[in-house]
C-alpha cells in the first residue's frame, strides 16, 4: 500500500503532545458542556482522553467559565489524566485572559478565531493583546478561521480587489481566498508579535467537502505551519461521518494535516466519544496509524440469514474498545491486530486466514461448526452454544500469548 509523504511542517508542543513535524497524526475532539459546570466537564475531558483524545478543547466564553479553568485542569490531572486542554475564546478572550491570569497559565493552547477577535478599529489591538498573553505564558495558539464567521474586513477587500478586475472571479472562489488569506495574514502578525513559528497551528473551515479540499491545498502550499484539519458543521450520523472522512481522507492521502477534529452533531444523549472513534478510524483505515485491533467482517448475503456473526462481530469490536485504555500499556502494538468474523464459508475461511485471527461461522445450510484460524493456520473448530464465549476467550488468549508487555515488543 502506497501512502504519500508527510509534507514536514514546524513542530508544536501543545502539553507534551507533538504536532507537526512529521510526529503521528494527532486526534483531538470538544466537550459539549458548560464549562461553568466543573464536574461535569472533568468527566467529560476523561471520557474524551479515555477514548483516544490526545487534546482536548473546552469553551471559555464568560468571566464564571474563565474562573473555572484552573479549577478543571488541577481536577482532571488529579484524576491521573495528562490530556492538554485547549481554551476556545472568542469575541471576550483578550478581557478573559488579562482578568484571570489562573486561566491562561492553566491552559495548553488558545485557539483564536480571527473573525471573532474584534471589529474595526478594535481587532488589532484585541489581537495583539491575545498573542501577547500567549507569548507571556509560552502557550501555542491555534488561528482558526472558519466560513462561517469569516473576517469581513478580509472578504471586503478582496472583494473590493475583484470587482476591478477585467474578469472577475465567482465569489465561492474569493471567499476561499479570504478565508486563506485571513490565516496566513493573522499568522504573520503573530510572529511579528513575538509568537515562534513553532507556537503556531493553523487552521481554515468550512463545511463543504470540495471547498475544504481546495482551501487546505492552497493553504499548504503557501504555508509550513502545522495545519489542524477538520470540517466544521460535519453534520449528525453517517453524513457527518462520510463528509468528513471524504476530505480528511483526500487530503491527508496529499501529506496534509497534522491533527484532526472529527465535528459531528452528537445524536441526543449519545456520547460525546463518537467523534474521537470516527478520527481514529478514519487514520486507521488510511494506515496512518494504529489505535485498537479491528475487526473484519463481512457485510452479509442471502447465506447469512442469521444475524449470529453480526452480534459476535458488533460484541468483539465493543469488547476490544473497552479493553484499550489497559491493553495500550500492558500489550504494546496490540491496536494494529486484525480479527474477522465471517459469516460463511464463501469469503469466510480466505478472510480469517489473513487475519490475526479469524472465525468462519457457519451460513445458511452449512455444517454448523466454525473454524478459527490463527496466523493463517487452523488451530480449533468451535461448535456448540458457546462459540461466541468461546471465540472471545481465544481472541484474549492471542493477545496474551503474542504481545509481550515491553516496549520492544513489536506485532507479528
Amino acid at each position: 500500500m502506497s501512502i504519500s509523504l508527510r509534507k514536514i511542517t514546524h513542530q508544536v508542543l501543545v502539553g507534551d503532545v507533538k504536532v507537526g513535524g512529521g510526529a503521528p497524526i494527532v486526534v483531538q475532539s470538544m466537550t459539549n458542556t458548560d464549562t461553568v459546570n466543573v464536574s461535569a466537564t472533568v468527566n467529560q475531558i476523561i471520557e474524551l482522553a479515555t477514548a483516544g483524545s490526545e487534546l482536548v478543547r473546552i469553551t471559555v466564553n464568560s468571566e464564571e467559565a474563565a474562573k473555572a479553568v484552573a479549577e478543571i485542569h488541577n481536577k482532571v490531572r488529579q484524576k491521573g489524566c495528562n490530556v492538554p486542554i485547549v481554551g476556545d475564546f472568542h469575541f471576550n478572550g483578550h478581557k478573559l485572559l488579562e482578568k484571570y491570569p489562573d486561566c491562561a497559565a492553566a491552559l495548553d493552547k488558545y485557539r483564536i478565531n480571527p473573525g471573532n477577535v474584534g471589529r474595526g478599529k478594535s481587532r488589532d489591538p484585541q489581537f495583539q493583546q491575545m498573542i501577547e498573553f500567549a507569548c507571556r505564558y509560552d502557550k501555542p495558539v491555534r488561528i482558526g478561521v472558519n466560513g462561517g464567521s469569516l473576517d469581513q474586513a478580509v472578504l471586503t477587500r478582496l472583494l473590493d480587489e475583484n470587482r476591478q478586475l477585467l474578469h472577475p472571479e465567482p465569489l465561492a472562489a474569493v471567499t476561499r481566498k479570504a478565508i486563506v488569506l485571513s490565516a496566513l495574514e493573522s499568522a504573520e502578525k503573530a510572529v511579528e508579535l513575538g509568537l515562534a513559528k513553532n507556537k503556531i497551528i493553523l487552521s481554515c473551515k468550512i463545511s463543504n467537502v470540495q471547498e475544504l479540499i481546495q482551501i487546505y491545498k492552497d493553504l499548504s502550499n503557501r504555508c509550513d505551519y502545522a495545519l489542524h484539519l477538520g470540517l466544521t458543521e460535519a453534520g449528525m450520523g453517517s453524513k457527518g461521518i462520510v463528509s468528513s472522512a471524504a476530505a480528511l481522507s483526500v487530503l491527508m492521502q496529499q501529506g496534509i494535516g497534522d491533527t484532526i477534529r472529527i465535528s459531528l452533531t452528537p445524536e441526543p444523549g449519545a456520547s460525546r466519544t463518537q467523534e474521537v472513534i470516527v478520527g481514529q478510524e478514519i487514520l486507521q483505515t488510511m494506515g496512518f496509524r494504529s489505535f485498537t485491533p479491528m475487526v473484519i467482517s463481512c457485510p452479509g448475503c442471502g447465506r447469512t440469514t442469521s444475524d449470529y456473526f453480526q452480534k459476535l462481530a458488533m460484541d468483539i469490536q465493543s469488547y476490544l474498545r473497552d479493553q484499550m485504555p489497559i491493553w495500550r500499556t500492558q500489550y504494546p502494538g496490540v491496536e494494529a491486530m486484525e480479527i474477522a468474523v465471517m459469516g460463511c464459508v464463501v469469503n469466510g475461511p480466505g478472510e480469517s486466514k489473513s487475519a490475526n485471527i479469524g472465525i468462519s461461522l457457519p451460513g445458511t445450510g452449512e455444517s454448523p461448526v466454525a473454524p478459527v484460524y490463527e496466523d493463517g493456520e487452523k488451530t480449533v473448530t468451535l461448535k456448540g452454544d458457546r462459540i461466541a464465549e468461546e471465540f472471545q476467550e481465544l481472541v484474549q488468549r492471542y493477545i496474551e500469548t503474542h504481545y509481550a508487555a515491553s516496549p520492544t515488543n513489536v506485532n507479528n
